[in-house]
């Protein structure tokens, strides 16, 4: 019988809010538990709620369900918190922060975590996290704070270092997507492999990978058939966006990184001619009117009495770490993100990496990789530099550091250009911005 309550912030969007209640409907360890659905969005949370507590009461489980608005009132008890928010109209804004800086001449790739576009991201998103820690703070200071929002390392890094006592983690699933790929290149199950991967989020690789039963190499085979293989990978619908720059890093670097092009390629200025544009903007549409479809469709069930046939598993990590905590666990998790605690030593320390953890009862400890490979790392520390620069920015609220973010962004070529394009960005998502910078 447990007595954790459980909140998702953004419950409203349906294929999260229904996904995370499904993993915990579905977790024995959980039984008993309280969840709390909070949106800002009434009609969304109302059918949240409408579909979960049916999937309660038609499968006559032990969980206590409760919705609300007030964020303060979700947060009174909470032991754990999952958020998972954007600022809406969410592609639209996207779409904004990858084209404006394009009209001054920036080659930027994809615009979400990196480059100017990513510099526009925080500044949406980190200022309202931060005033949902702000509360958690004083409303239930021991909760474990789980982040799914984008740009990850980003928002981690300012709750590090505005709220340094919050206990936080990062997760993203980019590592478990990339499983079905790693399975084809090494031609047999990963289970079969010791695997030590991390980095910087969407920005990592596989630094280690060996046979269980004899302890051997595996690289080898990654490249032998990595290159290849990743090349030949044609895009279709909802496929990730392309794997020819994966390939290259590969072959270049000799270390695979365990995401796409659109990602890895965010944070350097010569990835442009290299990256597949097409496939990256082509997911991006893709997954844009998939989500469209898939939220129509959740609604349309939900109305017509079927909701509780769609609160089902996610697939996502954060509730089985809840349960790692709760029940003791010890066991290890792939990737998560959290503080540079001497994980990776050739990085600065006042940083979030993204690393495999033991998760047990005192939480979530991040297992050492030691020293990054030195070609990789000085890609990192660019990267490293330019989100202390974004988080300085939003913490003191100051243009003028906001647009030296943007000049030590190895994507942004000139000073004409990082500084017409954070005045168009600013006149243009001035209503979408929950900061003023001075």
């Amino acid at each position: 019988m447990s007595n954790e309550k459980l909140v998702l912030i953004g419950a409203g969007s349906l294929q999260f809010g229904l996904g995370s209640v499904g993993s915990i409907l579905n977790s024995e360890i959980l039984k008993g538990a309280t969840i709390c659905l909070h949106d800002i969005n009434e009609e969304a949370l109302k059918l949240a709620h409408e579909a979960c507590e049916s999937a309660i009461n038609k499968r006559n489980l032990d969980f206590t369900l409760e919705s609300t608005m007030i964020r303060k009132e979700a947060l009174k008890n909470a032991t754990f918190i999952i958020n998972s928010i954007e600022i809406t109209p969410r592609f639209k804004l996207l779409d904004m922060d990858y084209r404006v800086p394009q009209e001054f001449g920036n080659k930027q790739i994809m615009g979400e975590n990196g480059g100017p576009g990513g510099l526009f991201h925080s500044l949406r998103t980190i200022p309202p996290i931060l005033d949902i820690c702000e509360d958690i703070q004083k409303i239930c200071p021991s909760a474990l704070f789980i982040n799914y929002s984008n740009p990850l390392s980003r928002i981690c890094l300012a709750i590090k270092r505005k709220y340094p006592s919050l206990k936080f983690v990062g997760l993203c699933h980019e590592f478990e997507d990339f499983i079905p790929i790693l399975t084809k290149i090494l031609g047999k199950p990963v289970l079969n492999f010791k695997i030590k991967a991390g980095g910087l989020n969407h920005f990592g690789v596989i630094l280690d990978i060996k046979h269980k039963d004899t302890g051997q190499d595996a690289y080898p085979i990654i490249h032998k058939n990595g290159p290849k293989l990743l090349r030949s990978i044609e895009q279709g619908p909802l496929l990730d966006s392309g794997y020819d720059f994966i390939a290259f890093i590969l072959e270049t670097y000799d270390y695979l990184p365990y995401t796409t092009d659109g990602h890895y390629g965010e944070y350097m200025q010569w990835a442009w001619e290299l990256v597949d544009i097409p496939a990256t903007r082509k997911f991006i549409r893709d997954y844009e009117q998939f989500l469209s479809n898939q939220s129509e469709r959740l609604k349309r069930l939900i109305k017509i009495g079927k909701g509780a046939k769609i609160v089902k598993l996610d697939g996502e990590r954060a509730i089985p770490i809840i349960e790692g905590i709760v029940s003791d666990a010890n066991h290890e998790e792939a990737s998560v993100n959290i503080p540079n605690d001497d994980i990776i030593t050739n990085l600065t320390q006042d940083l979030v990496v993204e690393c495999p953890a033991i998760i047990n009862k005192s939480g979530i400890h991040g297992i050492k990789l030691g020293e990054y490979p030195k070609s990789l790392a000085a890609l990192l520390r660019t990267q490293a530099s330019v989100q202390d620069l974004v988080v300085e920015a939003i913490l003191t609220k100051s243009k003028d550091i906001a647009l030296q973010a943007l000049l030590a962004d190895p994507v942004v070529e000139t000073y004409w250009q990082a500084k017409k394009i954070l005045e168009e960005m600013l006149r243009l998502q001035e209503k979408y911005l929950q900061i003023e910078l001075e």
